[in-house]
């Protein structure tokens, strides 16, 4: 903006109120975002395992560990999701799913031996609707962010896991 603008501005601000500021005023309320720190959970146990719903595209079964289940202050759900193929291949990764972008990452897989392998993407990525490989889609849209509102705890997420979905979302 050229100077004599600027200076326009500033003193029509002073003779108008509100004038030139409320876009400042604004942007100091809006904050950025800041993710929490992660820590890594212990490997999933059996015990810990819930099942959940994909699709009839896909024979793998789907599983949450609950104990890893949290909502953080920062928005995202974080969660370990074990994947089980029929032959019974196991993927394991624990991961993160801001319901307010649409967003997920893996933070690590899970390795044979219990231990974890950090992603080397640390960068969120769009959660997609793909038919036959909708996990996340279903996560999203079933049971951690019933009409694009994350839950209020890992009490309603897991609840909502245990229901075989939201009930803000089986109420459709």
């Amino acid at each position: 903006m050229p100077s004599f603008l600027r200076s326009v501005c500033l003193l029509l601000a002073f003779v108008v109120p509100g004038c030139g500021f409320a876009a400042s005023d604004e942007e100091d309320e809006v904050k950025l975002w800041q993710e929490e720190k992660i820590v890594l959970p212990a490997s999933p146990t059996e015990a810990s395992l819930l099942p959940f719903y994909v699709s009839a595209a896909s024979e793998n079964r789907f599983f949450i560990d609950i104990s890893t289940l949290s909502v953080g202050v920062d928005g995202v759900v974080r969660y370990t999701l074990v994947v089980v193929s029929p032959e019974g291949g196991r993927n394991v990764s624990f991961e993160g799913m801001r319901c307010e972008t649409k967003e997920r990452r893996i933070y690590a897989s899970g390795r044979a031996d219990g231990s974890w392998s950090e992603s080397r993407v640390k960068q969120w990525a769009k959660i997609r609707d793909a038919y036959g490989n909708r996990q996340h889609a279903a996560l999203f849209l079933e049971y951690f962010c019933p009409g694009g509102v994350i839950v209020r705890d890992a009490v309603e997420a897991r609840e909502a896991l245990r229901l075989g979905g939201h009930p803000e979302t089986r109420r459709r």
